[in-house]
């Protein structure tokens, strides 16, 4: 009897924990499952959140800034077109030009502090108050006497001048042809200046059309190529699998 008792009290211990064993594995599943569905809830709430973007891709240029570019720096609008093989050679042309330009300035003023200096000195001028018109007279006559008489002679006397205030006499008709010389040399200089100034102007133009030619060219070329753009989302298969998919799409 004592043995049928034992026996029975041993069968009841396993079964009790067997069912406790059974509900402590269950409840770890659900616990697992319950984790594994927040954490893949968390991912495709992360996905969602993920913006598709494009890759990068060219856009198109604008004519109207590549002609401020050109007008500003010949060259800038090739290279705003992306094409400035044939751009650097119109930099090239303006830098030769502001050199010329400079440079040609620079020789300008330099003769022309030459034949004042020589005036004065040769010719016993006051620099003081006088104009470009009375350095452009002083070179076509020996003294003031002598331009006096003549417009005296032509009835042209509202021109005559004030020997007190514009006096001048050259030494020899040699002095006064060198300071001819160099008058002509320094006003010929700031002549050519005007055709310099042309000159950059015209670069200017003709950079601002090839410029514009390139972007329109450009955007040609543009049109023509295959734009693609990749996407990242997330599904789930038959069996509620998660299932990460990149789509792919391009257009012609």
């Amino acid at each position: 009897m004592k043995n049928i008792q034992l026996s029975l009290f041993i069968i009841i211990f396993l079964f009790y924990s067997f069912i406790s064993f059974s509900q402590e594995n269950n409840l770890s599943s659900i616990y697992e499952l319950k984790a594994k569905i927040i954490s893949e809830n968390s991912q495709q709430d992360d996905l969602k959140s993920l913006k598709i973007l494009p890759l990068e891709s060219k856009s198109k240029k604008n004519a109207g800034l590549a002609i401020i570019y050109s007008l500003l720096l010949p060259g800038m609008g090739e290279l705003y077109a992306e094409n400035y093989s044939s751009g650097k050679y119109f930099t090239i042309a303006e830098g030769a030009l502001w050199a010329t330009f400079i440079g040609m300035n620079v020789y300008g003023n330099w003769q022309e502090n030459r034949y004042k200096t020589y005036a004065k000195t040769y010719a016993g001028i006051n620099p003081e108050g006088k104009d470009e018109d009375f350095y452009a007279t002083i070179g076509l006559y020996t003294s003031i006497e002598t331009y006096n008489n003549e417009k005296a002679l032509e009835r042209r006397y509202d021109e005559m001048l004030s020997e007190q205030k514009f006096f001048w006499k050259w030494n020899s008709i040699e002095q006064r042809k060198t300071y001819r010389s160099m008058w002509t040399s320094s006003e010929q200089t700031f002549n050519d200046v005007r055709f310099v100034v042309g000159a950059m102007l015209v670069n200017r133009l003709v950079s601002a059309i090839n410029a514009v030619r390139l972007v329109s060219s450009y955007n040609s070329e543009l049109e023509k190529e295959v734009s693609w753009n990749v996407s990242l989302g997330l599904d789930r298969n038959i069996l509620n699998q998660a299932v990460y998919k990149i789509n792919f799409q391009t257009s012609f």
